[in-house]
């Protein structure tokens, strides 16, 4: 019942405010991230990235 609460407040903020609450566009632009680094995860062939997503890979990897 409380997460219905929070989704309901959610919704309702949104047309309130006039935006749309559920529009993820970053939550699509992870996953557009993610399935390029997935590969390397499990593979082991280092990418071209910057120097914190190289550093956050390298962890990963152990």
């Amino acid at each position: 019942a409380l997460i219905a609460l929070y989704e309901h407040k959610t919704f309702v903020e949104g047309v309130i405010w006039g935006i749309n609450s559920f529009d993820q566009w970053g939550v699509e632009l992870g996953k557009v991230r993610a399935g390029r680094i997935l590969p390397e995860l499990e593979s082991g062939a280092a990418g071209s990235h910057d120097p914190s997503t190289t550093a956050l890979i390298a962890r990963l990897k152990g």
